[in-house]
């Protein structure tokens, strides 16, 4: 979402590092490059214009010139700003008095309420809660079927509406039978509308006064820019909202919503949605979103997703196996599925510092989900006997193999070639002895197309085929090829000649 300001600031700040020092006139130069970058994100232009003077005070400062890195000293004030700007610090569920505690969501049609409750519920189930999802929207067609097979995913309590309920009472019958149940937490999933009318406020208001929530959340589609801000500010007049859920965020959305929402209505941003599956809802954190819109990455959100993936148990049976060099290729397929449970590549790789920069350079390089697909596909085709033991594998073996996962006998060669170098490698690493990396940078043992990582780190990730590795001389893969090809020409010239 912030790849295009991200993009832009980067070119600001790279000017600014790039004087010794600094003045009056090239920080106002460079501050008029920011006002212009977050226009063009769609943030509110009263919200831009106070960011600018704030940091404009600050950078004008004598700590600021009178510094040896004034370049920086600038974009750390821009950082602190920003986090300001986002709302400071991250907003918790606010829970008082006994359960059970009623959340209600909020906001216009399609603008991804009923999956943000099941996600709400799953977020919560996590913390040790006992969710209990209500569909009280008895007008958008299907709405109560999508809530009662999301909870059904989820193993989360659904209460049985119909169409031809009335909306409050849903709400007041389900809050009694929740109880009864022993639910810790109600989340009203409440009708919308394509625009904000009477009727729709009035009927949100009596589930609000029937109810009486501790949360009331305002579910805004970050697609929308400037119009999710003006719709929240409007919700946010009726029925004092606590709080904001802004959806879409993985999206081509220039990000002003996010940035402009909490300095227009005052209320916190709270959670935001990544992705389409259930588990891709994260807690909003200022810090670590100004972060990653400076192309700092976002280490802590990567561990906290690594560790609601991962069994301590899991872990600890798979260090042994390392140890014993016991590991096969069972347990990589389940390394594979903890990666993807992680989200895409590029999205991962967005979180580690320096890498944002490093997928720019690759441009237009594919990442390697169907590859890993591909992998993932042998595995399954073979049988269990196969994935602990693969010298069993013989050529008919191969060719089931091949045939049932839509790949080729030398596809599947090169799978089992890759596995036994990988299990090579760690009987001797666990032996104490580190072996040389081979030449081109690719760790032995990774499945087919893992290449090396660009600026010459060797490793590489994980199934990246045709990434741009470092060749001999610090050139890419591509740029050797162009040298290649040129000596070919002039060869032919020089035969010619």
């Amino acid at each position: 979402m912030f790849d295009s300001l991200s993009d832009r600031l980067e070119s600001v700040f790279k000017k600014l590092r790039g004087h010794g020092r600094l003045d009056e006139s090239n920080i106002q130069d460079g501050l008029r490059e920011v006002r212009l970058a977050l226009l063009e994100a769609d943030v509110n232009f009263k919200v831009v214009k106070d960011f600018v003077e704030r940091v404009k005070a600050r950078a004008l400062g004598q700590d600021v010139l009178g510094s040896l890195t004034p370049g920086q000293q600038v974009i750390k004030i821009v950082h602190e700003e920003l986090i300001e700007l986002l709302g400071g610090e991250s907003c918790a569920l606010e829970f008082k008095g006994k359960p059970p505690y009623v959340i209600m969501m909020a906001g216009l049609q399609g603008s991804g309420k009923t999956t943000s409750a099941a996600k709400l519920a799953l977020f919560l189930r996590r913390q040790k809660y006992q969710p209990y999802l209500v569909p009280a929207d008895v007008y958008r067609p299907a709405a109560i079927d999508q809530l009662t097979k999301l909870g059904g995913e989820l193993g989360v309590p659904v209460y049985p509406s119909t169409v031809e309920m009335n909306p409050v009472d849903i709400c007041a019958a389900a809050l009694r039978d929740a109880e009864l149940k022993g639910c810790s937490v109600i989340i009203l999933d409440t009708a919308g509308r394509l625009h904000i009318d009477e009727l729709l406020m009035q009927e949100l208001v009596g589930i609000k006064e029937k109810c009486r929530p501790h949360e009331i959340l305002f579910v805004a589609d970050a697609m929308t820019g400037q119009d999710a801000v003006t719709v929240a500010e409007k919700f946010n007049e009726v029925l004092d909202i606590t709080g904001v859920v802004l959806t879409k965020m993985d999206g081509d959305a220039r990000g002003g919503a996010a940035l402009s929402i909490k300095s227009i209505t005052g209320k916190p941003l709270k959670f935001v949605g990544m992705g389409e599956r259930l588990s891709e809802m994260e807690v909003f954190h200022p810090d670590r979103i100004a972060s990653r819109i400076l192309g700092m990455g976002d280490v802590l959100t990567l561990i906290e997703k690594a560790q609601s993936t991962i069994d301590a148990k899991e872990a600890e049976a798979l260090e042994k196996k390392f140890k014993k060099a016991e590991f096969d290729l069972e347990d990589f397929r389940t390394q594979m599925r903890r990666i993807k449970k992680l989200g895409s590549l590029e999205g991962i790789m967005k979180l580690i510092p320096g890498m944002g920069q490093i997928r720019k350079q690759m441009q237009d390089v594919q990442m390697p989900e169907k590859e890993l697909a591909k992998v993932e596909a042998m595995i399954n085709s073979m049988t269990m006997k196969e994935r602990h033991d693969p010298k069993v594998i013989n050529p008919s073996r191969k060719q089931r193999i091949a045939k049932g996962s839509g790949t080729t006998v030398t596809e599947v060669n090169q799978l089992l070639k890759n596995f036994e170098q990988m299990q090579k490698m760690m009987k001797k690493m666990m032996g104490g002895k580190m072996p040389a990396m081979p030449q081109g940078g690719r760790m032995p043992g990774m499945p087919p197309g893992m290449g090396g990582m660009p600026g010459g780190l060797p490793g590489g990730m994980p199934g990246m085929p045709g990434m741009p590795g470092k060749a001999s001389g610090g050139r890419t893969a591509a740029e050797a090829a162009k040298l290649k090809e040129k000596r070919k020409k002039a060869k032919k010239q020089r035969k010619k000649k």
